[in-house]
């Protein structure tokens, strides 16, 4: 069961932000980059940079190269995309593919990355997940993202 997070009050967060989303189920990961966008700038974020890429496949590897980049300072990087299940094993491959990489590259990087590639049964799913704005996945992610920049500017080194 989805239950709504209500929003916390905004306070500065300062920091950059990356989004990459894809392009693949764009009506569903659309409604989620837009929340994403609101919520970050909501809670003050210094700037967001969105790279779009055709599908779940791709987002790993670019967020890779924004976490692994000399001049990155993003505080978070979002990564935002929707599998539909079909009749076959295929979106569970590309599910299970994108987490492991995501989470390979959160640890090699020191970058949070946040996943929000939801791997659904259904677009009765995507709907409530993505285009209902009192569980949107997009605004969860941008809450994550904000909460993590600044568990990570406590840290040492």
């Amino acid at each position: 069961m989805l239950r709504t997070l209500p929003p916390k009050p905004a306070r500065r967060s300062g920091a950059r932000f990356a989004i990459v989303a894809s392009l693949y189920n764009r009506r569903y990961v659309d409604a989620m980059l837009r929340a994403a966008k609101a919520e970050l700038q909501r809670a003050g974020a210094a700037g967001v940079a969105v790279v779009r890429v055709p599908g779940a496949f791709e987002i790993p590897v670019v967020a890779a190269r924004l976490a692994q980049a000399a001049d990155s300072s993003f505080g978070a990087i979002l990564c935002l995309g929707v599998i539909l299940r079909g009749a076959t094993t295929h979106a569970q491959h590309i599910g299970e593919t994108v987490s492991q990489a995501l989470s390979q590259i959160q640890v090699q990087s020191g970058v949070p990355i946040i996943h929000e590639v939801l791997l659904l049964e259904n677009t009765r799913q995507a709907a409530e997940r993505c285009l209902d704005p009192r569980h949107n996945r997009g605004a969860e992610a941008a809450r994550t993202a904000v909460a993590m920049a600044r568990v990570m500017r406590t840290l040492p080194g």
